[in-house]
C-alpha cells in the first residue's frame, strides 16, 4: 500500500545529496537532466544506479542507446543544475554554449564537474512512473574540488569539516 508520494518527498527533502546530470546520446540526439538519484551499488563489478522518469527525453535516449553518462557537479555549477532540471525553456538545447567532452564515445559530459562516468545499462526495473537503471561503469575520471549539495529544495556548499 505505502504512503502518499508527497509524504515521501517531505521526508527525502531532509536527505542531503550531491547533484549530478545524467546525459545520453542516440542517433544524433543528446539530452540530459539533473538528478540526485544516483548511487554506486557495487565496486566489483563497478555498478551504479540512476532513476529516471519514464516521460523524459533523457529516459528515452537511455532506453534506446543502453548507455548514459553522469557528471557530478561542482559547487560553482548551480546554474547548470537549474538548466538541466528544466528551470529554463525545456525546448532549448541544454548543452548550448557549455563545455562538453566525452571519455570514450559520443555521450556528452559537462566540463568543470568533479567526476564523470560513462555507463552501459545491464538491467532495468520499471517502477511505474520511473525506471531504475542498473549500469556497469565502463570508464571514469575525477578532477576534485567542492561538490554542489542539495537539501530541502536549496543548494549548499560544504561547510566545516568535522573530525
Amino acid at each position: 500500500m505505502g504512503i502518499e508520494a508527497e509524504k515521501l518527498k517531505q521526508v527525502m527533502r531532509n536527505w542531503v545529496t550531491g547533484v549530478a546530470v545524467v546525459t545520453s546520446y542516440f542517433e544524433g540526439k543528446s539530452h540530459g537532466m539533473t538528478i540526485n538519484s544516483f548511487n554506486s551499488v557495487s565496486i566489483d563489478p563497478a555498478l551504479v544506479v540512476v532513476t529516471l522518469a519514464n516521460n523524459t527525453r533523457t529516459f528515452k535516449l537511455v532506453r534506446q542507446s543502453n548507455e548514459f553518462g553522469v557528471t557530478i557537479l561542482s559547487a560553482n555549477q548551480r546554474e547548470i543544475s537549474d538548466r538541466f532540471a528544466g528551470k529554463v525553456d525545456d525546448n532549448a538545447d541544454r548543452f548550448h554554449e557549455l563545455g562538453i567532452f566525452s571519455l570514450r564515445g559520443s555521450i556528452p559530459l559537462l566540463s568543470d564537474g568533479l567526476a564523470w562516468v560513462e555507463c552501459k545499462v545491464i538491467n532495468e526495473i520499471n517502477l511505474g512512473y520511473s525506471t531504475l537503471f542498473i549500469a556497469e561503469v565502463i570508464v571514469a575520471k575525477t578532477s576534485g574540488g567542492e561538490p554542489l549539495l542539495y537539501h530541502d529544495r536549496e543548494y549548499y556548499r560544504l561547510g566545516e569539516k568535522y573530525g
